[in-house]
């Protein structure tokens, strides 16, 4: 055995811290990518007023976000098979800032959507990129943790829109807004940037790579497909819920206070359900645990819808969160690790999927409302819970998990 398989103690300890590190890092990215999203979500309504856009103009917006989220996540899984993902989140973690000040401060609603098209495309690669680098650490670790970055991302996303939500209530402007996040994720981004030196991880996983992994089919379209499938799948539920929870809730005679706790309620459980999800995974055999989640979820909100009233509502909306929660984190692990070689193509495909699912999740619930009703419409998403219950054998457990 060489020295690099048995180190000595001191080597063992500063792998170690180099892995805290790493692990804070990517956590750090996380963050900054769930925040500058919920940034930006909780003032639309504001720059709609302040640009004076038409409904139609705003949707024209959303809908180059969008595209460029898809353009940043399809080009991010080459940059990282050819870079690697640690020098790939360089770039757009310390650009995202200034692409989110831009669209705080443009003044029509061309410039917003060019703001927007960067922004997209920087969130988008980096989305791709630091679960990318997730995964690598998860293998170095040993035992699963991919749902604690997740996690990160949940509440960044929530941090933001409670920062929007008091800046707006002290009288401050999106652009004076926009500018604290920017400054804020910028620094951060700075200061994980320093810890971004995956070398013991590299290491690492050229030691399970060689003492421990078996031989990998290359390029596994079939099973990329179906796991961007099911997350497709998985996140039409989670946009569908963003946009039309309340919505729901104010059409069963709710208050507008009790209505906005059905978004809140799913939230917090998907929260919830994240931060425990890695003693969940390590627990649970991939499969059986994905099937779990497609039964709650889905199980949950088709007994809440059915129920009829806003209290049942707000439980199923609540169930549904908690069965999402280790979905995603789930579909990455497995496709990250489908062809260690060329990780980054793998899970690009499979997030630019989930992607598509979570932007047209609201317009295809919203569609189908305008023909059978909201409530049916709704029910499509316990449908589609019961792929993740069919096809969960897809993910497999980690590779660094110690048995």
């Amino acid at each position: 055995m060489t020295t690099a398989l048995h180190p000595q103690p001191s080597t063992t300890t500063d792998v170690t811290d180099g892995l805290r590190r790493y692990r804070l890092a990517i956590s750090l990215m996380f963050g900054i990518a769930g925040m500058s999203i919920g940034t930006w979500t909780a003032r639309i309504p504001t720059i709609q007023h302040n640009i004076k856009m038409a409904d139609s103009k705003l949707s024209i917006c959303l809908l180059i976000l969008a595209v460029g989220g898809l353009l940043g996540m399809r080009t991010a899984g080459r940059l990282i098979d050819r870079h690697g993902s640690t020098t790939v989140m360089v770039l757009p973690s310390l650009a995202l800032g200034g692409a989110l000040l831009l669209a705080g401060h443009a003044p029509t609603w061309t410039t917003l959507a060019a703001a927007l098209l960067t922004f997209g495309i920087l969130h988008g690669t980096l989305n791709v990129a630091m679960n990318a680098a997730a995964v690598s650490c998860q293998n170095a670790y040993g035992r699963p943790i991919m749902t604690s970055f997740h996690a990160l991302f949940s509440i960044g996303g929530a941090a933001g829109a409670l920062l929007s939500a008091a800046f707006a209530h002290i009288g401050l402007s999106v652009a004076d807004t926009f500018a604290a996040v920017a400054v804020a994720s910028t620094a951060a981004a700075g200061g994980a940037i320093h810890h971004l030196k995956p070398a013991p991880v590299s290491s690492l996983n050229s030691q399970e790579s060689t003492a421990a992994v078996a031989p990998v089919q290359r390029r596994p379209r079939t099973r990329i497909l179906l796991l961007g499938l099911l997350a497709f799948s998985a996140l039409i539920s989670e946009g569908a819920a963003a946009d039309w929870a309340s919505t729901y809730l104010t059409r069963l005679g709710a208050t507008p206070a009790m209505a906005a706790t059905a978004y809140a309620a799913f939230a917090a459980s998907m929260t919830t359900g994240r931060l425990i999800g890695d003693r969940l995974t390590n627990a649970v055999a991939p499969a059986a645990l994905l099937r779990g989640c497609g039964l709650i979820g889905g199980g949950g909100l088709a007994l809440g819808l059915i129920g009829g009233t806003p209290v049942t509502a707000i439980a199923g909306f609540a169930c549904l969160g908690a069965g999402l929660s280790c979905v995603v984190p789930l579909l990455y692990s497995t496709a990250g690790g489908l062809d260690p070689a060329r990780p980054g193509t793998a899970l690009s495909r499979v997030a630019a999927l989930g992607y598509l699912g979570y932007v047209t999740g609201p317009a295809i619930i919203g569609g189908a409302a305008m023909h059978i009703g909201l409530r049916n419409a709704l029910l499509i998403l316990p449908g589609l819970a019961t792929l993740l219950v069919i096809a969960a054998p897809v993910v497999h457990r980690s590779r660094g998990r110690h048995h």
